[in-house]
């Protein structure tokens, strides 16, 4: 018991370290101050890591203000340099609904005394009191906004619009059209935000990821951010992986579907590579660190966050460069209908001060500066859930428009593992015989093909005999005794160095390593890279899509030949170094259109940076990861054309946004100021309701994630 309170101190002392006094340390170095972002509310992290029975919550810089908005992230989109949510700084969600609710009630009060009770053609003293707290209690931040924004010289933003329009219509005696457009105002803020925050869940879950303590192997306990490549680490049962490192000792089932989707557990055991961010289901690890936190994957996950908070798609562009002309037009012909309009008519001004007011509720652009963003978002959010990790709108906008798909050929559209496909037996000599001669040679070789040719003899249960005086020549082959007998183990190449000749013809496709025995040749093992096993659906997929599929690989022109056959693949450059790579793509995009390149390798950088699209697979380099703008997680070849169909869907949510909120708008403002129709309640379903509509479509591509 009081090695476990010891363990628990430790822990609780780690926290200390962790959180103490500055809650913002949480938010140095790969975290940067621009996560912050993307957390719209404080929110409480269990450390289940800690086991101290204590709960260690804490809000990350929101000065403890307890609302649900993003402090940072404003919508500069709509040129009048209005945040979406800053008017609600000051409040809390619960202070927020109560006024919500309790405005609705005196409204509704106010229209049935007046309109049901009391049945008045002017409105009561009791009926306009009600009608003035409901407006105050709707409105109050609004009004309050408008005049901090006047005094920064913020003068063309929503709040400025709502205010004059709603103080506008208690003018001229219009006093439940000010209060329903307050009351729908805010009822579209809620789902405004109600959207925001269901889209950021997905991506908000890759934070959760990322462990605050480690264990060390004998006992001590550290926060993550101190532990160093080498030290080793114990991971229990359903502790999350805290670091990418090597298993040491122990065997459990892993649970990765926090980075790549995936829902099946995967089986690992000593010598395997491990990610932060899975959870150990079963036995307990010990770990070898490989990567620092910083370097980790949950780190390269939430870098990626915040860098798809800082690129904008084109349509978004055009968006904020439509919106800071378009506000400050829209009061000009709001003035010119309210003074010049009744005078060119020679008409009263009350009328036309009535649509002025109208056409000012109806042109504010929210529905274009959320809907559009929040569509890509919705976007990003999906795919993050399905182990593709968008870095930003941009690269999401890109993917939706490219033509062609390039490939790189291993690790990519193959396994990158090597594997026996064939052996080769001279005359006397046995399958598994030869595999067990070869297998006792490489037994402790770290060389991918001598691991290959070791774990084909382990699946075939063979018993290895033991190999004495083994000798390696680094690049061409082994020597060594088996019972007795000397055997050479290597190319082509090393054994007629030794006098021996090869009775096989040469491979065109794949590698093989020779095996004498003696002075004789006793067979070949044949090596060679597999495809994955949705290569070729997910290619068809591609093709369906629209794609034209390419191949560029740095491996010789037989091996790629086969590969491409089997996949129907035409366009195909073999033997390319990276820079010859960059310039094939470059060359096949003139011919394609904007292209898309999946590669893993590091000699893959060069093109994943200067591809329309790059896609990184998660099992990759680092250099590629980085050079990517999006990674596949779980490296699968499906998730090529899952992330083409989501990105098309989101671009066309965002177009579809901007379709339908610029020609409701247009026709009520067409209906307004030709004084055909002009109405309060149409003002606020050209603006609140369209804005609900398109929030709406936005979040279709949410509920497509859960199907």
């Amino acid at each position: 018991m009081d090695n476990m309170q010891d363990r628990q101190d430790q822990r609780c002392q780690a926290h200390e370290r962790i959180h103490g006094h500055d809650h913002d340390h949480h938010h140095e170095g790969i975290w940067g101050r621009r996560l912050q972002k993307i957390q719209d509310h404080p929110h409480v992290h269990s450390h289940n890591s800690c086991g101290c029975g204590h709960e260690h919550s804490h809000e990350h810089g929101h000065d403890a203000c307890g609302c649900e908005h993003d402090h940072e992230h404003s919508h500069d989109s709509c040129g009048c340099g209005h945040d979406h949510h800053h008017h609600h700084h000051e409040g809390d969600p619960g202070r927020e609904r109560l006024e919500l609710i309790l405005g609705a009630a005196l409204f509704g009060a106010a229209l049935l005394l007046h309109f049901v009770i009391l049945r008045e053609e002017r409105y009561s003293w009791p009926c306009l009191l009600m009608l003035v707290g409901a407006y105050l209690l709707l409105g109050h931040q609004v009004l309050a906004t408008s005049l901090k924004n006047i005094a920064a010289g913020e003068i063309f933003d929503e709040n400025f619009l709502m205010s004059i329009a709603t103080l506008g219509a208690f003018a001229i005696g219009e006093y439940p059209e000010a209060v329903g457009v307050m009351l729908f105002f805010r009822l579209g803020e809620m789902f405004e935000e109600k959207a925001v925050a269901n889209s950021r869940r997905k991506i908000l879950e890759a934070v959760n990821l990322r462990a605050e303590t480690v264990t060390l192997a004998e006992g001590s306990i550290i926060p993550a951010g101190e532990a160093r490549p080498g030290q080793r680490i114990l991971v229990s049962p359903g502790d999350r992986i805290p670091l990418d490192g090597t298993i040491e000792e122990g065997e459990s089932y892993l649970d990765m579907s926090a980075l790549n989707g995936e829902p099946v557990p995967c089986r690992v055991g000593p010598g395997d590579s491990l990610l932060a961010g899975s959870v150990n289901l079963r036995g307990l690890l010990t770990l070898r660190v490989e990567k620092p936190l910083s370097e980790s994957m949950t780190s390269r996950i939430l870098r990626s966050v915040e860098e798809a908070q800082e690129q904008k798609p084109k349509i978004e562009h055009f968006i904020t460069r439509f919106a800071r002309v378009y506000t400050p037009i829209v009061v000009g012909l709001a003035l010119f209908t309210a003074l010049a309009m009744p005078l060119i008519r020679g008409e009263e001004f009350l009328p036309w001060i009535y649509t002025a007011i109208s056409f000012l509720v109806m042109s504010c652009p929210c529905a274009l500066v959320v809907s559009v963003p929040l569509a890509f978002f919705c976007g990003i959010g999906t795919a993050s859930g399905r182990g593709i990790l968008f870095k930003g709108g941009a690269a999401l906008e890109a993917l939706a428009r490219a033509k062609g798909a390039i490939f790189d050929k291993t690790g990519t559209l193959t396994r990158g593992e090597f594997e026996l496909s064939a052996l080769d037996c001279a005359a006397g000599h046995e399958e598994n015989e030869l595999l067990a001669l070869a297998a006792a040679c490489e037994k402790n070789s770290r060389h991918p093909i001598g691991q290959s040719i070791v774990r084909a003899a382990k699946e075939r249960g063979l018993t290895l005999p033991p190999a004495e005086e083994v000798t390696e020549y680094s690049g061409r082959g082994i020597g060594a005794r088996v019972k007795g007998e000397s055997l050479w183990l290597g190319s082509r190449a090393f054994l007629q160095e030794q006098q021996i000749s090869v009775p096989f013809p040469e491979l065109t496709v794949g590698s093989e390593v020779c095996v004498a025995r003696g002075d004789q040749c006793a067979g070949r093992l044949i090596i060679s890279d597999s495809l994955k096993e949705d290569a070729w659906e997910a290619l068809e997929r591609l093709k369906a899509q629209g794609l034209i599929p390419a191949m560029l690989t740095g491996d010789r022109a037989e091996s790629a030949e086969k590969i491409a056959a089997e996949l129907g693949i035409t366009q195909l450059r073999s033997a390319l170094l990276p820079h010859e790579k960059l310039k094939a793509m470059q060359e096949l995009r003139e011919t394609l259109g904007p292209c898309l390149f999946v590669g893993d390798g590091l000699n893959d950088a060069p093109v994943l940076a200067g591809a329309d699209v790059g896609a990184a697979m998660g099992s990759g380099a680092d250099a590629a990861l980085e050079a990517a703008d999006l990674v596949f997680m779980n490296s699968h070849m499906q998730a090529v054309p899952e992330a083409v169909g989501l990105a098309r869907r989101s671009l066309g949510v965002a177009r579809q946004n901007v379709i339908v909120a610029l020609a409701i708008k247009i026709a009520v403002m067409i209906l307004g100021l030709s004084g055909i129709y002009s109405n309060m309640w149409l003002a606020v379903f050209a603006d609140t309701g369209v804005l609900v509509l398109c929030i709406l479509n936005a979040l279709r591509l949410l509920r497509r994630s859960r199907v």
